[in-house]
């Protein structure tokens, strides 16, 4: 089955005034197309899977047709789509419900009949996951059995089996006696109450299922990885319920971790009730918009998010341009057709700040948007312009603070210059450039710059959009580039800052490696570490090694400028 579209040749036909027969209704004499139609008019009582009449009815009419039979019915019991098949399969189609109550289940069930003696399929299993219906059913007559039976598959929450689904026990037609509304309200309450382990966090905040995909080259990095996810969505205000590791030879290049595992994930979001998907690679827009279409639940990857808390954190004139800027151009290949992946660029996760829009935007404006912006962005860049040669002249020399993010800069900034600048213990807390002026002990000044961080595989949207921004550090004297050494990672972000500013031609700067938050890390490792790296190491929480920092700026502009 396709649990999103007839399959190609078959036909959807217009019967009566405003109701559609779904499916391959080609060569159904017009009395069968009536009575397919009259299914419409049939009412299920709200306790009841499906009546004893309308089982035999379909069953029936399938078998005089030889082809399947399906029904989707709501719970008031209305019958809203009736669907043909074949003799083997029917494919459902795009269902107008959405998935709505506690459990967010998708209201409806599917009954369907089977032809051939056999039990619901995998095929059948994976509409009843992917489509996160109320019930599948089928309808079929084994050869050792003398009645028809039906057969009932359902969802399961979380469980230590790692089961997704599980199944009534086959009953003959006439004995169905199963209170289907009361199965389904004690369903609802078993997922929701094995979901309740997991609400840690904010229980307003969006709640996802984050996927790392682990290629061969990383795979000795999938818990720092992982880490460094979790820390994003965190920054981005996201509670992360679960984290699926994917290991994959090759990237899928349609589902990017391929469609029986995206069938998977998207079972354990309704087990644990994330609504939303954060990967860890970035889609490209044809894997964005083929996962929201096969999943309907929100999707972004990692350079998403990571505009996403850009958005939250811009505050100036400057940053909110950048960053809109930044969004426009990540959003504008992306818009394509119907897409569950952008509905929420209206607000919220992946689409909160300047960068919001309706996705019928059209690409001729968001064009017309991004020149515009680029034209503001020139601008401030001109402005800026003239304050870096105002600072050249009057010759002061100028200290940047770079590193990878969280590192410390902020906080180093206050401790050297005793500022008050905004401190979180987030990523990216500091989007706007923040200058200070500082003192020598023989009381000469200097112009100390603090920095937006650097992250490993910035997305290059940004660091096109930061041009402006990032220009400041050309007129640097002296690069403090700033390392969290208590990271288990440390050398490999110590590489990221380096290979940016190498992109940003700046990888012969002059610089101090500077070792922060010493404070949690074994004191004779660190000897062995500050020889090789030739750096210095400081404490801001403890403001231990500091006076040393300044000494050690101090030697290094001396020698500059003899």
């Amino acid at each position: 089955m396709c649990p999103h579209g007839d399959r190609p040749g078959i036909s959807c036909k217009l019967i009566g005034a405003h109701i559609h027969i779904h499916g391959n209704i080609q060569g159904l004499n017009h009395l069968i197309k009536r009575r397919l139609q009259n299914l419409y008019t049939k009412r299920v009582e709200a306790s009841s899977i499906i009546s004893f009449d309308l089982a035999s009815q379909i069953m029936e009419l399938s078998k005089e047709i030889s082809r399947q039979i399906g029904l989707i019915i709501n719970r008031r019991g209305v019958v809203e789509y009736v669907i043909v098949g074949d003799n083997h399969a029917l494919a459902i189609p795009r269902l107008a419900t959405e998935r709505l109550g506690r459990a967010r289940f998708r209201g409806v069930r599917f009954i369907h009949t089977h032809l051939n003696g056999e039990l619901l399929s995998k095929e059948d299993l994976s509409d009843l996951a992917m489509l996160q219906l109320d019930l599948i059913v089928c309808i079929t007559k084994r050869p050792a059995e003398r009645y028809d039976t039906i057969h009932t598959g359902y969802l399961v929450p979380e469980n230590n089996e790692g089961k997704i689904w599980d199944f009534m026990e086959p009953i003959a037609l006439q004995d169905l006696d199963v209170d289907f509304t009361e199965f389904i309200t004690e369903l609802e309450n078993e997922f929701v109450k094995e979901r309740g382990r997991f609400y840690v966090l904010n229980k307003d905040s969006d709640q996802c299922l984050l996927v790392v995909v682990v290629m061969p080259r990383r795979e000795k990095h999938v818990g720092d990885r992982t880490a460094e996810m979790k820390d994003l969505c965190y920054s981005a205000g996201i509670s992360v319920l679960d984290t699926v590791v994917q290991k994959p030879r090759d990237l899928h290049p349609k589902y990017l971790v391929g469609k029986g595992k995206i069938e998977e994930i998207v079972t354990k979001c309704q087990q644990l009730g994330a609504s939303l998907l954060v990967f860890d690679e970035e889609l490209t827009p044809g894997q964005m918009n083929n996962i929201s279409e096969l999943t309907e639940l929100k999707v972004i990857d990692r350079n998403q998010l990571i505009l996403d808390i850009f958005a939250g954190r811009a505050n100036t004139r400057e940053a909110i341009i950048q960053v809109e800027l930044a969004q426009l151009k990540y959003i504008l290949p992306r818009l394509v057709g119907r897409n569950t992946a952008f509905s929420r660029l209206a607000g919220g996760i992946g689409g909160r700040g300047p960068g919001e829009m309706k996705l019928e935007v059209d690409r001729r404006r968001t064009r017309e948007k991004i020149t515009f912006l680029e034209k503001k962005l020139e601008e401030i860049r001109k402005i800026r312009e003239k304050k870096r040669e105002r600072r050249k002249y009057s010759q002061i020399p100028i200290v940047s603070i770079v590193g990878y993010t969280n590192s410390g800069k902020s906080t180093l900034l206050n401790l050297l210059t005793k500022s008050t600048v905004e401190v979180e213990d987030k990523p990216f807390s500091t989007l706007n450039p923040t200058t200070r002026m500082i003192k020598y002990p023989e009381r000469k000044e200097i112009i100390l710059t603090d920095t937006v961080g650097f992250i490993n595989e910035l997305p290059q949207v940004l660091l096109r959009a930061f041009t402006a921004t990032l220009e400041e550090l050309e007129d640097a004297h002296l690069f403090l580039h700033l390392v969290d050494i208590s990271a288990p990672d440390f050398e490999d972000r110590i590489d990221a800052v380096e290979d940016i500013l190498k992109t940003l031609n700046l990888g012969q700067k002059k610089k101090i490696i500077v070792f922060n938050k010493i404070d949690r890390v074994d004191k004779t490792i660190l000897e062995n570490i500050e020889t090789r790296y030739d750096a210095i190491s400081i404490s801001c929480l403890k403001k231990e090694g500091i006076v040393e920092l300044v000494l050690k700026i101090q030697a290094s502009l001396a020698v500059d400028h003899t």
